[in-house]
């Protein structure tokens, strides 16, 4: 019986042991399988997670960032005590005495799971197992995936420190809000650093991993507030914090920047314009987008803020006068539909939703606003932010044609501004985002630094940047380039050229290019020709020196890559950005020095160290104590000669000259001396003025962004002129400027500006001006050149080129004047004016 009762047991322990070692031998190979094509762990030794690239001013203010992931790292000897127990609290109690891998923990998962029959299965994952899903495995939840997390666990546990693995833990975790890491979530959720949270923040914090978008802290509050209290509870339970702070910290209210608690750290930034934009733009195509929006960059941009701000309200300026000179209300095109109208929460909320202009400052911020109510002497508005309901008065929209009645109507969303004077509020004003835009470039002629950039009238209307990206006619302001190719080439200010009637015969049709005035005048000097900027005389000039030559120069300045060696491109019919024309001028003003333009000054990687610097000119003295007080350094330069200096003096003294009496004579007026040159195409489709000191250099560019004409009376002096005089008022005021250096090897000769003659050296008046020679190349009056174009019969000298024009009976039963029928010489592209 005994050895029954014996055999009996020693089987069922020989059956247990057996089923024992199967079971283990069966799960060893279930988990030898699983670990055999796991992904390599070791790289997260070296791995560096996605971080925020930020843009801070040249006084370091932060002014934009950029991420996919919104993530500040924060290396764990930076993160408090505090914050890593609440998040271990939350997750993982047991974090720093397991392997990697909790048993008990999913032992007791498991038996949950089987209690609820399934419908309460939770993961029981330790934060080193969390590392592993999140950085080398998927989110799904299926038993295969929980082996090769627990193998993965194991080894990581094995190859790096707990600080190390919880380093990697939170700053990798996604906390909502499009936060990533605890130091990004801690900025978002409260605007305030990791060392600056309260046990209950952190607990806020360490509560949003289960599930970040049903812990919301507005629609998701109550869920939120109970999940808080209970890490709170945990961390008072692990010995973290003391029953007197937990007592205090559970009772403490929900509070959060989306509750409106905090203010936002957003608020701090400015909103997003061209400038950042722009830098976006080019640091992707240098470094890539992906290492951009990742790498966690330190830019340090070089724009001047204050005079950005001034680039803004110039351009903006000239934009909405031109825009109302026209008459026409367009408005938003948007409306709020009139059943939400009787409601002052519905239609808050709807406009709020609406994507219109909210980065507009011309007379005070452009608010967002929809009508209430249309009268005969009023308009009634709602607008945003403001509690009452504001009025417009008739007499605001006297530009516009039309009543309120004929343009407005009941829902329409409009802008409108507060108007004040002596700070005492008036009422409000009707305003609408110009139909016609522009870009407007200010930038250091020494550095190629950019000081500001607008690259239309708002960016959140329309994110093209046209400084940068608007391919358009320059028109006169190209004219420069051939009258250096004309210097360079042995000309000079006083060479006299033909203004008389051309035609070219071309595959198109017979080309007859005429001045803006449709006028010849004759035998004149070149530097007249620029100052009157006539067509007629850079043809022939540009025929002269040669077409290959002006597109090598043009070329050489990078106003274009490849320009075609065709007559019309000497008026300016080649498209080029307003960038790389103003960028060009700049090499005008610094004396022939090229000059790489740049909106950042350095970047540094995310360790600190400086991958790029702009500028690498040797500044001999800037660390020398036996510099006189008041002295300035010598800065050497290696960088190339683009132009001969003497041809850059002689070219600059010719544009000092269309400022001062020429085509932009009335517009640009500064205390300091200014050269420039106005641009005009075939029918004012694109105005232009580009002009400089002898430090800044800035360009102005208007039309239409698909482009027709702007109107009889538009001319590049007029238009964009006022916009360069607003800003170099302000940055002359800042920067200063002085007279242009003369470079040696010259001399003065004095001539009459009309006829190029030689005067003697005491003469003076009007007509009279010094131009600058080269020594030992003394210069031939008198002989003029016609670029080999012959001047035929009947094409006489002075001819008022209109007056061909017929007379015809309107339908209203008057006269009118009809102008010759359209050639393609009165169509072709090119400058005008």
């Amino acid at each position: 019986m005994l050895r029954f009762i014996l055999s009996f047991f020693g089987s069922i322990f020989s059956t247990i042991t057996l089923g024992i070692a199967m079971v283990a031998l069966t799960i060893g190979a279930v988990f030898w399988i699983y670990g055999q094509d796991l992904p390599s762990h070791e790289s997260l030794a070296q791995y560096q997670p996605p971080t925020i690239s930020r843009i801070y001013s040249g006084e370091g203010q932060l002014i934009d960032e950029f991420a996919k992931e919104r993530r500040l790292f924060a290396p764990s000897d930076e993160i408090p005590d505090l914050v890593k127990q609440a998040f271990i609290s939350a997750e993982d109690k047991n974090f720093y005495s397991h392997k990697g891998y909790d048993m008990r923990g999913i032992a007791a998962a498991a038996i949950e799971a089987v209690r609820s029959r399934g419908s309460n299965v939770r993961g029981a994952s330790t934060i080193t197992q969390q590392v592993m899903k999140n950085f080398l495995l998927s989110g799904d939840r299926k038993a295969e995936r929980k082996i090769k997390e627990i193998i993965l666990a194991a080894r990581l546990e094995e190859t790096l420190n707990k600080e190390q693995i919880l380093e990697l833990y939170m700053n990798e975790i996604f906390l909502g809000q499009n936060s990533y890491g605890v130091a990004a979530a801690s900025q978002t959720y409260f605007n305030k650093t990791l060392g600056e949270l309260a046990p209950h923040e952190a607990a806020f914090l360490a509560s949003l991993p289960k599930a970040p978008g049903k812990f919301h802290p507005v629609r998701g509050k109550e869920r939120l507030t109970e999940r808080r209290d209970y890490v709170l509870r945990e961390m008072f339970q692990n010995g973290y914090i003391s029953e007197a702070v937990y007592k205090v910290e559970v009772e403490q209210p929900l509070r959060s920047v989306q509750n409106g608690d905090f203010e936002s750290f957003r608020t701090a930034l400015p909103p997003r314009d061209y400038f950042t934009d722009e830098i976006r733009r080019q640091l992707s195509v240098d470094f890539g987008e992906g290492e951009f929006f990742t790498g966690g960059f330190t830019v340090r941009a070089t724009i001047d803020e204050e005079m950005q701000t001034v680039a803004a309200l110039s351009l903006r300026t000239a934009l909405e006068k031109y825009d109302r000179s026209r008459g026409v209300w367009r408005g938003t095109e948007l409306a709020i539909p009139a059943d939400l109208l009787n409601d002052d929460t519905a239609w808050r909320e709807a406009l709020a939703e609406l994507d219109v202009s909210r980065d507009v400052t011309l007379g005070g911020d452009w608010l967002p606003a929809v009508v209430l109510g249309v009268g005969d002497k009023e308009l009634q508005v709602g607008i945003e932010g403001v509690d009452e309901t504001g009025v417009v008065p008739r007499p605001d929209i006297k530009w516009m044609k039309g009543s309120f009645n004929d343009n407005l109507t009941v829902g329409d969303v409009v802008h409108v501004v507060a108007v004040t004077k002596d700070d005492a509020f008036q009422h409000w004003s009707l305003r609408q985002v110009p139909e016609v835009q522009g870009g407007f470039v200010a930038m250091d002629v020494n550095t190629g630094r950019v000081l500001a950039m607008q690259g239309g009238f708002s960016y959140q209307h329309s994110v093209f940047n046209r400084a940068t990206q608007a391919q358009r006619q320059p028109g006169s302001s190209f004219k420069p380039f051939v009258y250096a190719a004309a210097l360079d080439s042995g000309y000079s200010p006083a060479t006299i050229v033909v203004d008389a009637p051309i035609e070219v015969n071309t595959p198109q049709g017979l080309w007859r290019p005429r001045n803006s005035s449709n006028k010849f005048y004759g035998p004149t000097p070149l530097r007249t020709g620029i100052e009157r900027s006539r067509n007629l005389m850079t043809i022939r000039l540009a025929q002269e020196v040669g077409m290959p030559v002006v597109a090598g120069y043009a070329e050489r300045f990078g106003v274009y890559d490849e320009m075609g060696p065709y007559l019309a491109n000497s008026l300016g019919s080649e498209e080029t950005t307003l960038y790389k024309m103003v960028t060009a001028y700049a090499m005008f003003a610094n004396g022939g020095e090229r000059l790489a333009p740049t909106l950042v000054d350095r970047i540094q990687d995310r360790e600190g160290q400086t991958i790029y610097r702009h500028d690498d000119r040797d500044c001999v003295d800037c660390s020398s104590a036996l510099l006189p007080e008041g002295a300035a350094p010598r800065i050497v330069t290696d960088r190339d000669q683009v132009m001969d200096p003497i041809t850059a003096y002689q070219l600059t003294s010719m544009m000092r000259g269309v400022v001062e009496r020429g085509t932009a004579a009335g517009n640009v007026n500064l205390g300091v001396p200014t050269a420039g040159k106005t641009g005009t195409t075939n029918e004012a489709r694109d105005v232009w003025f580009v002009g400089f000191t002898s430090n800044i250099v800035a360009g102005c560019y208007i039309g239409h962004d698909r482009p027709r004409p702007l109107g009889r009376g538009t001319y590049g002096g007029n238009t964009c002129g006022p916009v360069f005089q607003q800003f170099m008022t302000e940055a002359t005021a800042k920067y200063g400027g002085g007279p242009f250096d003369v470079p040696p090897g010259g001399h003065f000769i004095k001539i009459d500006r009309f006829t190029g003659a030689r005067l003697p050296d005491n003469a003076g008046g009007d007509y009279v001006v010094a131009e600058y020679f080269r020594d030992g190349a003394e210069p031939i009056f008198g002989l003029s050149y016609d670029g080999g174009f012959a001047m035929g019969s009947n094409l006489p000298l002075f001819e008022e080129v209109n007056t061909s024009g017929r007379q015809v009976t309107t339908s209203s039963g008057g006269t009118a004047v009809l102008g010759p029928k359209a050639t393609f010489g009165t169509v072709s592209s090119g400058g005008l004016y």
